[in-house]
């Protein structure tokens, strides 16, 4: 029987072909962020996005599924650390995440990185099961092909 304990970090590296600030602020920005968040088959209404960037600060909104609106997964984030065009940290409050039960407690940690007019983003959340790490990899994924898009216009 498999361990259902969270214990794993998910952990993603990722080119986008855009300047950190630009990336930076598709994460921070609440009109972009609604744009791309979320996995294919999911959206971020505008009007759930609320984000205050600073030490204390937070981001709140709310993922809706595409094909049925009364499936939702509301996030609740604090940032406990914030260095501009540079690092994101902090905890995350989920809800209605697919194989988790009530609320999930959570770390992230973005990490931007100037690769020459590109950005590198560390990505590192968790704790996760093994199981639903495989998901949440797989839908940031989706996400980021999003903001890809997002990023090109």
């Amino acid at each position: 029987m498999a361990d259902s304990t969270p214990t794993n970090e998910l952990v993603i590296t990722r080119i986008f072909d855009a300047p950190r600030e630009l990336v930076y602020r598709a994460f921070t920005d609440p009109d972009q962020l609604a744009q791309w968040f979320g996995p294919v088959g999911y959206s971020v209404p505008r009007d759930t996005v609320d984000i205050d960037v600073r030490v204390g600060g937070h981001q709140r909104f709310v993922m809706v599924s595409d094909d049925d609106p009364g499936m939702t997964s509301p996030v609740n984030a604090r940032f406990t650390e914030v260095v501009e065009n540079e690092l994101l940290v902090g905890t995350e409050d989920w809800e209605g995440m697919p194989g988790q039960e009530g609320i999930t407690h959570m770390y992230m940690r973005l990490e931007f990185h100037d690769e020459g007019g590109k950005t590198r983003l560390v990505l590192r959340q968790g704790p996760y099961t093994e199981e639903v790490e495989g998901m949440a990899r797989e839908g940031w994924s989706s996400s980021f092909t999003k903001l890809d898009a997002l990023l090109a216009r």
